[in-house]
């Protein structure tokens, strides 16, 4: 099952000082990390973003929600929101899903380090891991929901329901 519409799709890890940057192929099967974004205060991180989109045909974009364990907001969460509605303004028509990303960076760091990596060269991709195990779980999630609302004999959203 394919995701509706077809087409990539780009997640983003919003960190403070990185953003991990990832894209799936167009069937929304497997979730591939693609760079990491310097955070600026001149606008450089949108506009590279904004670059990413157009070049990979973006049809939409997940943006990692840094809740707590506990499902509140802080001011990560805050910062990502903020960061997401910038973004936004400069991609529009192109949609902006959140989603849950609660521990999604301690797994990529443990998956590196089970791969033989140490933890100075992890920094230089830890922000794209994040932002494929971010990707890679919403993907996941729309193809249950697929099956599921298949199984049931009726069409799929595609709507952020994981707010």
């Amino acid at each position: 099952m394919t995701l509706t519409p077809r087409g990539r799709r780009l997640a983003i890890d919003v960190g403070t000082v990185r953003v991990g940057v990832a894209t799936c192929d167009p069937d929304g099967i497997l979730a591939t990390p693609v760079e990491t974004v310097r955070r600026s205060d001149d606008g450089s991180d949108i506009d590279r973003l904004v670059a990413l989109v157009d070049e990979y045909d973006a049809v939409g974009v997940v943006v990692g929600r840094p809740v707590t364990l506990r499902g509140e907001r802080g001011s990560s969460a805050r910062d990502a929101e903020g960061f997401a509605a910038r973004l936004a303004a400069k991609i529009t028509p192109i949609p902006i899903e959140s989603f849950d990303e609660r521990l999604t960076t301690v797994t990529a760091s443990q998956a590196m380090r089970a791969a033989g990596r140490n933890a100075k060269k992890q920094r230089e991709v830890i922000d794209q891991a994040a932002a494929v195990a971010i990707l890679q779980g919403w993907l996941d999630l729309q193809r249950a929901r697929a099956r599921r609302a298949s199984d049931e004999g009726r069409p799929a959203g595609m709507g952020d329901e994981n707010r």
